[in-house]
């Protein structure tokens, strides 16, 4: 069974990255949107500093959106989908190597690239660290709850559209626990509790998420 997730994660990693659905595109974006930012702002430093890390943050989730709504329509529209039901491993063990391999694609990346732009923010050097730590925490979440939109909507016509209309609702405890964690490393204030919460939102999306996606799929196909 283990050699099955592998070989899923393998195969969906590498069609990511031949299909330009991978780190390229998700961190065009992200850097286009953080980089757009100060010039909308000004030159108001300190008013910068303050709201970059919800800048970074909400970066960080439309990036996660892109491609999302391939994660599964490709596999239902060339068969493989049916495949995968019928593969010797449980589907919603199947459904997290998938999501495994999307992560490690796009939202891993931001993760490693955000440090460097959010010195484009004008965040100091240690916040820079809680920023890199709370997208490692938190981006897991924001693909996984994504997974359940994308699995929701696969098959369904412009159903990418509606995918960021069903994803971003659940996508927000995430968002407001790593952004408040990272506030609270810029004023030096204690960072252990948003950070539990956050990481408790993503064991959560851990159990629970492949669960729903996989449900969804078989309602899907049936």
């Amino acid at each position: 069974m283990t050699g099955v997730l592998l070989a899923v994660m393998r195969r969906d990693f590498l069609l990511l990255l031949r299909s330009g659905g991978g780190f390229g595109l998700p961190l065009v974006f992200f850097l286009s949107v953080v980089a757009v930012t100060p010039f909308a702002i000004g030159p108001d430093l300190v008013l910068l500093a303050r709201i970059g890390p919800a800048i970074l943050w909400i970066a960080a989730l439309l990036s996660t959106l892109i491609g999302l709504d391939r994660l599964f329509g490709a596999d239902a529209e060339d068969g493989s989908l049916d495949l995968l039901f019928a593969a010797p491993a449980p589907l919603p063990l199947i459904v997290l190597a998938k999501i495994a391999a999307h992560w490690l694609a796009t939202g891993l990346p931001l993760a490693v690239a955000a440090p460097l732009l959010g010195l484009l923010l004008n965040l100091p050097g240690p916040t820079l660290g809680a920023v890199t730590l709370t997208l490692l925490i938190g981006t897991p979440a924001l693909t996984l709850l994504g997974a359940v939109g994308a699995a929701l909507t696969v098959g369904l016509k412009r159903g990418g559209l509606l995918l960021p209309v069903l994803v971003m609702p659940l996508t927000v405890p995430a968002v407001i626990f790593g952004v408040a964690a990272t506030e609270n490393a810029v004023s030096a204030n204690p960072v252990f509790a948003p950070m539990a919460l956050l990481l408790g939102v993503t064991l959560a999306s851990l159990v629970l998420a492949p669960i729903a996606a996989a449900a969804a799929l078989r309602g899907a196909q049936g």
